[in-house]
């Protein structure tokens, strides 16, 4: 045993401090290579390779047990279950409160010199027209066939002088419609050529009503001056909107779904929501609600949030966070609390936009449920509703990020089973950033965080790197602390060696030392 002792300490002391150097140099180089990788895993994929390899290989040899695969049946129809859930929850839905390209969107570009919308929103768009406005038979008439062919160009101008084209044949509602998109400068303008689209499109679809059920032709043609015809109907409810006259858009919107209930693809009910917010008509908006709001339909920002305003509109204007530490809640006052954790919950980045602590930007003509373009696009038009109910921004402030109601408290991993919707999707992010501009940055939840070995290799590589320059500063003084370190590392086994060697026989530790 002594001559064990002697041989390491007579090792420690031939030591040199080159070899120290090279020694805490080569960890530090190591501990960074890990790093480095670690850091590329983690951004490409999201987890830790170190933390995936435990879980996935290591843990079944320690004896862990996968309960998530009772069969292969199970587990592929699974599979496919899942991969069917992801393609459904990122799908993109058109905007139901998108903006005029000409009177906005590019009134925007003329004065700060941005594009507001991105190549991809712009070709869901043509995709959406050319399946809106064409249809099967539109060569059987001259200027539908040019307009068929107008919806498939990507430049404006060609698009724009397509319609003209097409008008000097005749009056053609989807020309018209672009002209009133793209062209026209201001809403008043829009608004009149809507209105030539109307008188154009209510002849259409009367003609293609009688006709429908002859032929599938005439069936297919009448599905599109249907929709042609509810499309025109929605954008002169918007122009009057727009333009100050809110009962009459409101009623509009309300006519409108009368008359073609099934269409409910346009969301028309949630311009009405903000129409009626506008007009402070919360009675109508909580009937909306009450009709829209049910557990068969998909939800929206639009739906979770207002419910959320309308039950803060209750209490807020008295709400106080110091009361309500001290006496606890009410039972309206948890009710709204409720509605703010579920539309959270829903889209957790609204609450910045609302709460002015990220700038706005222009909505995009498509948006991402649950996505940071669905954010944009309701606090952009519901903003101003929330500032009008007095304290119902404190309120969701306090709900969202206080300390004892806090919102994201409740919220349950995005990979996990949610408390009240589907869990949150793990594609919003790449879909968001097809749909907002570059200049925008994209709000992104949940944030990542580093994982435990990533923050664990760069101390490791940081406290290496420091002991290298220190060893090369300061060799003599690095050789000193050394092997004090070593000797003080080492002492607890030489003190239970020399206990060991005085409770066994010399002659039977002689022995054992032999083997």
């Amino acid at each position: 045993m002594f001559g064990t002792e002697s041989s390491l300490s007579m090792f420690l002391n031939t030591l040199t401090p080159k070899f120290y150097v090279a020694l805490t140099g080569t960890s530090s180089l190591i501990s960074g290579l890990i790093l480095i990788f670690e850091w590329w895993y983690f951004r490409k994929y999201g987890t830790s390779f170190i933390e995936q390899v435990s879980v996935s290989h290591l843990r079944p040899l320690l004896g862990g047990v996968d309960s998530s695969a009772p069969t292969n049946t199970t587990t592929s129809n699974g599979e496919a279950d899942s991969s069917r859930q992801s393609v459904s929850e990122c799908k993109v839905w058109r905007n139901p409160l998108n903006l005029f390209r000409g009177a906005e969107y590019n009134r925007y570009t003329w004065v700060t010199g941005r594009e507001p919308l991105t190549y991809y929103d712009m070709n869901l768009s043509a995709q959406d027209h050319q399946t809106f406005f064409t249809c099967d038979t539109d060569h059987l008439r001259p200027a539908d066939a040019i307009m068929q062919k107008a919806w498939r160009e990507r430049n404006p101008q060609a698009r724009i002088s397509a319609a003209h084209e097409a008008l000097e044949l005749e009056d053609c509602a989807t020309a018209f419609i672009l002209l009133a998109e793209e062209e026209s400068t201001t809403i008043m303008e829009a608004e009149r050529l809507f209105k030539q689209a109307l008188k154009a499109g209510e002849s259409c679809y009367r003609r293609s009503h009688q006709l429908q059920h002859h032929s599938s032709q005439y069936e297919a043609q009448h599905r599109r001056d249907t929709n042609v015809l509810v499309y025109i109907k929605r954008r002169l409810a918007m122009c009057s909107r727009k333009l100050g006259r809110t009962r009459e858009a409101a009623k509009m919107m309300r006519d409108l779904m009368k008359e073609f209930p099934l269409l409910s693809m346009f969301n028309i009910h949630e311009n009405l929501l903000e129409s009626l917010l506008e007009l402070q008509n919360y009675a109508d908006v909580q009937a909306v609600l009450a009709k829209y709001d049910d557990i068969s339909l998909p939800k929206s920002a639009t739906i979770c949030y207002t419910a959320a305003l309308l039950k803060a509109r209750a209490v807020s204007d008295k709400f106080s966070p110091e009361a309500a530490s001290r006496r606890g809640l009410s039972t309206a006052e948890m009710n709204a609390v409720e509605a703010i954790h579920r539309a959270v919950e829903f889209n957790p980045h609204v609450p910045k936009y609302l709460l002015e602590m990220k700038s706005l930007i222009l909505p995009p003509e498509h948006i991402l449920k649950r996505g940071d373009s669905e954010a944009i696009a309701y606090a952009f038009f519901h903003l101003q509703h929330w500032k009008r109910v007095e304290g119902a921004l404190n309120l969701l402030h306090c709900t969202w990020e206080g300390s004892m109601y806090s919102s994201f408290r409740m919220i349950p991993y995005p990979l996990e089973k949610g408390h009240l919707f589907y869990p949150y999707p793990i594609c919003t992010e790449t879909a968001d950033r097809e749909l907002l501009p570059i200049f925008h940055e994209v709000s992104v939840y949940p944030k990542k965080e580093l994982p435990f070995f990533i923050l664990f290799t760069a101390g490791l590589c940081s406290f290496t790197a420091m002991l290298a320059l220190l060893t090369h500063q300061f060799p003599e003084l690095m050789g000193v602390f050394a092997k004090a370190f070593l000797s003080t590392l080492f002492a607890p086994l030489n003190f239970i060696m020399e206990k060991v060697e005085s409770l066994l026989p010399s002659s039977l530790w002689h022995q054992l030392t032999r083997i």
